[in-house]
């Protein structure tokens, strides 16, 4: 199935039913009266995150989304019955904006979680509500409201601890086949990653994470160069990023490269630019086993490198494990410190 992480719906919930104008007229009620009951509240339009799901091309046949509407009012004072909900599914990790004010609606990061998005219209009343000791004939009723309806900008973020970047062919594909049972293409050339590919990452029975791969970022991705920046808003739920480096690229200095990365990710979100990042110099298979403490040096002394820098082969798996194993600590760090901190207090109103 195409991967599809954008798509645009319109919602439209039900129209609440009008109230009923009745009279009561039976044998042994000599005095009858209005009896007209009211209508049914419209039905509403929901989103549900649901697991089973990992993109939004659903959305690409069926764009239109309507609730049922109301039932009007009938005589003997019965309501009409309420227009049943609409349910629509979406993958866990979609974030949910209005299109015309791109106001922010909700963000679906759960299973079963549910967003309403179009309110149901209010039902009518009928002519008994109407009745008064000078009007004992009301012949007034009101009609239901319409459903809201609302045009969507649906984004999947895909739910992932670790996020792998890099340029084009820096081996990231190779390192989450090495790491992971994900399975994504691999070739001897740029862009074989088209979309992101997801993949867990077995520590041992009750420890993994989720690693997060998506297609290659080039100088001037600002400018739409590559595949621009289409991609790099699903890195923005993870925890740590890992930046692949081809120590011996066939075009240019891996440390510029590694500069040219940095810049396009300032430019694409600052907050996303100063997230935990760790090197990982890749391909170490490369060079003879006497080379890559000194080559990787030099790629490093040129960078003036201070955070953590792991050494690697993604298709000999020579640190990988290693690099892993360190990953899962993090993680575990970050758990201990969150536990040890105070809770926020809450200012009073």
């Amino acid at each position: 199935m195409r991967f599809v992480d954008e798509a645009t719906i319109d919602v439209v919930a039900g129209k609440g039913g009008d109230g009923c104008l009745s009279f009561r007229r039976e044998k042994c009620v000599p005095f009858g009266g209005p009896d007209g009951g009211d209508g049914g509240n419209g039905g509403c339009v929901y989103l549900r995150a649901d697991s089973g799901l990992n993109t939004l091309a659903d959305f690409r046949y069926t764009r239109i989304f309507r609730a049922e509407k109301g039932q009007y009012g009938m005589g003997s004072q019965c309501t009409g019955k309420k227009g049943e909900d609409s349910f629509i599914k979406v993958p866990i990790g979609t974030r949910v904006f209005d299109d015309e004010t791109d106001e922010l609606i909700g963000d679906l990061v759960q299973h079963d979680q549910e967003l309403l998005v179009a309110q149901g219209g209010e039902h009518g009343l009928g002519n008994l509500h109407f009745k008064t000791s000078t009007n004992r004939a009301p012949r007034r009723i009101t009609l239901g409201h319409p459903g809201e309806a609302r045009k969507l900008r649906l984004e999947l973020q895909v739910l992932a601890d670790v996020g792998l970047l890099g340029m084009p062919n820096a081996g990231k594909s190779t390192f989450i086949r090495s790491v992971s049972a994900a399975r994504p293409k691999v070739a001897d050339y740029p862009f074989t990653t088209l979309h992101p590919n997801l993949g867990v990452v077995d520590i041992d029975r009750e420890r993994s994470f989720v690693i997060a791969d998506i297609p290659g970022l080039i100088e001037g991705a600002a400018e739409g160069a590559g595949l621009g920046f289409q991609f790099l808003r699903h890195l923005s739920r993870t925890r740590l990023l890992l930046h692949l480096v081809d120590i011996l690229p066939p075009e240019g200095n891996p440390a510029e490269q590694v500069v040219k990365i940095i810049h396009e990710l300032e430019k694409y979100d600052p907050e996303l630019a100063r997230k935990e990042r760790w090197l990982v110099l890749n391909k170490l298979d490369l060079l003879l086993p006497e080379e890559q403490a000194e080559h990787c040096q030099m790629i490093l002394d040129e960078l003036q490198w201070q955070g953590k820098v792991f050494q690697v082969s993604a298709v000999t798996g020579e640190g990988c494990r290693e690099l892993c194993y360190a990953v899962m600590h993090r993680f575990e760090e970050l758990a201990e410190i969150a536990a040890m901190s105070p809770p926020e207090e809450k200012s009073e109103p």
